[in-house]
């Protein structure tokens, strides 16, 4: 189940480069966990009013979600990439990116009438 969801001030890009990022997004999130592929879920929202520093310059957030435990590395590395990413396809400097990395619990994640746990 995991999924990463990117909110961004920059103005909404084509639909085939939204499209590019969620497909590149979803194969590297699972990449990084070593999970299918079909249970990754990408979302992508922009045009949304940010400030970050005080000041209106491109800022994104980036939401990592996982079941089970993300270890130190891995949100190092998971930082590094999605950070490179965004920024040469959204133009959006990795200084001005954060990422909040949180880990659920199987039975507070529900998909398919059911839940994880």
């Amino acid at each position: 189940m995991p999924l990463i969801k990117v909110q961004s001030s920059i103005a909404t890009p084509k639909q085939a480069q939204i499209e590019s990022l969620l497909s590149s997004l979803s194969a590297k999130l699972a990449k990084h966990f070593g999970k299918p592929e079909s249970y990754v879920m990408t979302i992508f929202e922009s045009d949304i009013p940010m400030t970050f520093g005080g000041t209106l310059e491109p800022v994104c957030y980036v939401e990592i979600k996982n079941i089970g435990t993300m270890k130190p590395e891995q949100t190092k590395a998971m930082s590094s990439d999605f950070c490179q990413q965004i920024e040469s396809e959204l133009g959006v400097k990795a200084s001005r990116i954060y990422i909040e990395f949180a880990d659920a619990q199987r039975h507070l994640w529900g998909w398919n009438g059911s839940t994880f746990g």
